[in-house]
């Protein structure tokens, strides 16, 4: 049989998994102090304003690589009961942690030889990938064969695009995802650049715009220059503990397309850790992305 993995960095909870038919939640580790937490391993419910109080009161933690040992972990259940698995992914361009998979999946075709892992890299993080993990869950759960999920995932990857912003670049800084210049400006004229991730599954700024009102407003534009037939396909809204941001964006969204299958998403404290509390992301079916 075919089993289905996912892992949280891709906003997938336990029960998110359940419903789509997903048999491994891989979990995404981070680190304050001295302590690793592993999503719903260290805890079962993930509190999300708890988490970004944490970063808003300036507690800064890290994020880390799985062990290939913990891999294996996860996978040689599922190969020594005789079934294969696809793993539907975040983007490798975001973490060294596929480099310790790769590792993991060596010493396990030694012990297994007759068994495959198949992946999909959704090029994303976050909910532009929880939407992608969604789609392949349908259709695994809807008898797709993995031909078919695979030439999906082929052609509709690229077809799924996010904009997302942040109050606070703080955070992306001392991660390393922004320059200190791009920093410093929007300390200093409030200027908010708008971030989306490209083909390669890198995040890049996109543009950029003075306030949260005038931010949100140019990326709905944005997105209604890049959106393909959105009112047919999933809308996921996600944000770092700002409910009332993220309600904001989709009255927007909807004062400009009308009635959406819009989702609302707490973006998950391994990704948290990078971004801080103060942003904001909405993923939609597009065009394409930009390379």
């Amino acid at each position: 049989m075919l089993k289905l993995f996912t892992d949280t960095d891709c906003d997938v909870t336990p029960e998110i998994a359940r419903e789509f038919g997903y048999s491994g939640l891989i979990s995404m580790p981070y680190t304050f102090g001295e302590e690793e937490v592993y999503p719903y391993e260290t805890f079962d419910t993930y509190d999300a304003h708890a988490f970004f109080e944490i970063l808003r009161g300036g507690k800064m933690g890290k994020t880390s690589a799985i062990s290939p040992e913990k891999y294996v972990e996860y996978f040689e259940p599922h190969f020594a009961a005789g079934d294969d698995i696809l793993y539907v992914h975040f983007s490798p361009a975001m973490s060294g942690t596929f480099n310790a998979m790769n590792i993991a999946l060596s010493e396990l075709k030694e012990k297994y030889p007759e068994r495959n892992l198949y992946t999909i890299n959704t090029k994303a993080i976050s909910a532009l990938a929880l939407i992608i993990v969604k789609e392949i869950g349908l259709m695994h759960k809807n008898g797709a064969t993995l031909d078919e999920m695979l030439a999906w995932a082929e052609k509709e990857v690229d077809k799924h695009a996010i904009y997302f912003y942040c109050d606070d670049l703080s955070f992306f800084m001392k991660s390393g995802r922004v320059s200190n210049i791009a920093g410093f400006f929007g300390k200093l004229l409030n200027m908010h650049p708008i971030i989306h991730m490209d083909s390669q599954g890198v995040m890049n700024a996109m543009a950029k715009a003075q306030g949260k009102i005038s931010t949100l407003k140019k990326m709905v534009s944005l997105i209604e220059e890049l959106q393909e037939d959105i009112a047919s396909h999933r809308v996921i809204i996600a944000h770092t503990d700002l409910p009332d941001v993220a309600e904001l964006a989709h009255k927007m969204l909807e004062e400009k397309f009308g009635k959406l299958d819009v989702e609302f998403v707490k973006v998950n404290p391994t990704v948290g850790m990078h971004c801080g509390p103060y942003c904001v992301g909405i993923a939609f079916h597009s065009k394409h992305r930009y390379k």
